[in-house]
């Protein structure tokens, strides 16, 4: 079947389905194409809940589908591809995060929505890479433990250094590969680009970068700079939206090292079995969605800097 057959038949299957299709950012560019919404893991879960559609395809990787099921229980959610993880993610659980708790009875633990619902139910409050420094503020709390990415809890570390702050040492392996050597490279070839870099990258590459931010503040960045070029650290499947939103500025990747495999495996065939078959479904248990909801509502509640 011809791509052009394949969108068609996706399209015509999602109304009679009722279905909303969201993509992440990282997705492929076709994905991100027929998506009726794009956008970082939190912001599309959030969609997900508030559209008046009966079924949600997630085009992403699990933990993500997990946080449409948690804010949307009466919805069915579906994930084209179930082998689409998270190697991140899959760097705590929650029996681990309890230990650690164990040891620190007076820590508030602050854990990244880059987690699954069994962490999070685990967790006091949820942050995104582009609140965590607000969330990491707003708490009374004089210790953190900052789960599962120690690149993002150093960042958000260096931004409280009244707290102590104690980080899980996981992370992001797309972004960790990124070198510092690669970013002076480009820098010297494009001494006119600017650096965006996500929080997912290690301290001596943030160091390095003009500006940090989530995807969605890499949009926001790119769309008021006066700039003309950019470089940009984090993964690759986010240039389909900067260029199409920017089609007068040039970006620029540092590296080929900055695709995830994950958020790469679903393809516009995953997305039409999914629809036709109804499944894979994902669910979360009760018990489990409720304390999990609960860390997300607080995040929610906290006021952006």
């Amino acid at each position: 079947m011809k791509q052009d057959e394949l969108i068609q038949k996706i399209k015509q299957l999602a109304k009679e389905r009722d279905a909303l299709l969201i993509a992440h950012n990282y997705q492929r560019d076709e994905v991100q194409e027929i998506a009726d919404i794009t956008g970082d893991s939190l912001a599309l879960s959030i969609e997900a809940a508030k559209t008046d559609k009966q079924v949600i395809v997630f085009c992403g990787v699990h933990f993500m589908a997990e946080s449409a099921a948690i804010l949307a229980p009466e919805k069915t959610v579906l994930l084209p591809r179930t082998d689409a993880g998270c190697p991140m993610a899959d760097m705590v659980t929650a029996e681990g995060l309890r230990e650690l708790k164990q040891q620190h009875p007076d820590a508030t633990v602050v854990t990244y929505v880059n987690s699954s619902a069994a962490v999070k139910a685990e967790s006091d409050i949820c942050c995104t890479s582009s609140n965590a420094i607000s969330v990491a503020r707003s708490l009374d709390a004089k210790k953190l433990l900052l789960v599962p990415d120690r690149n993002l809890g150093r960042y958000i570390a260096k931004h409280v250094p009244e707290k102590e702050c104690i980080c899980w040492e996981g992370y992001c392996p797309t972004h960790d590969r990124l070198q510092p050597e690669a970013i002076l490279k480009t820098r010297a070839e494009h001494p006119d680009a600017l650096f965006m870099a996500h929080p997912e990258c290690t301290p001596e590459i943030l160091e390095l970068a003009d500006h940090i931010c989530s995807t969605s503040g890499m949009y926001e960045y790119a769309a008021k700079s006066p700039a003309q070029k950019f470089i940009v650290g984090t993964e690759n499947g986010i240039l389909w939206r900067l260029r199409k939103e920017n089609p007068d500025k040039e970006f620029i990747m540092p590296s080929n090292c900055l695709i995830c495999p994950n958020m790469k495996l679903t393809g516009l065939k995953d997305i039409l079995s999914c629809l036709e078959n109804m499944e894979p479904r994902v669910t979360v248990d009760e018990e489990t969605r409720v304390r999990a909801k609960t860390s997300l509502d607080r995040m929610l509640a906290v006021p952006r800097d």
